[in-house]
């Protein structure tokens, strides 16, 4: 995927914009988000970071990042860290494949049991998780900049075989 790292930096701004914006204070999310430019993301692909991008005729859409879980304190393997879809691919069912792909490669090594982290206040990503199954395991909080906001951890059981 080296060559691709405008592409997925796109993605992720416009996906940003579209879901955090009236969430995240302004400044904090233009912050967050000039800090994932192309450099940022050709590091994480060359540094072997596991990322499965959504691409469309030579187009990038979306993408999923994920890898063993970070919150030792919690009794998954895996993690899903980020998966957003440009807000032109939102919709289409992409997500729910994108999520599967990854929760597939995590189980072929070893981490079944999946995490997914996100703001309490991003309703529709709450939603999304559930309809795929996750479950409310565990809340926290975040400060951006000044405003603390509230996360909600979502646990997927083991996948069958």
């Amino acid at each position: 995927m080296p060559g691709d790292e405008e592409q997925i930096a796109a993605v992720h701004d416009a996906a940003w914009r579209e879901t955090y914006r009236g969430i995240i204070p302004g400044r904090e999310l233009e912050r967050l988000i000039a800090r994932r430019g192309p450099n940022w993301w050709r590091a994480a692909v060359l540094q072997g970071s596991r990322l499965l991008v959504l691409s469309l005729h030579g187009t990038i859409g979306g993408y999923v990042s994920y890898g063993r879980n970070r919150a030792a304190s919690l009794d998954f393997g895996g993690e899903i860290f980020e998966l957003y879809l440009a807000p032109e691919y939102q919709g289409l069912g992409f997500g729910s494949r994108l999520f599967r792909a990854a929760r597939r490669d995590l189980a072929d090594n070893g981490l079944s049991a999946t995490l997914v982290w996100t703001l309490s206040d991003n309703q529709r990503a709450i939603d999304f998780y559930r309809r795929l199954g996750g479950e409310p395991v565990r809340r926290a909080s975040e400060y951006f900049g000044d405003e603390k906001l509230g996360r909600l951890a979502l646990g997927f059981g083991p996948l069958g075989n």
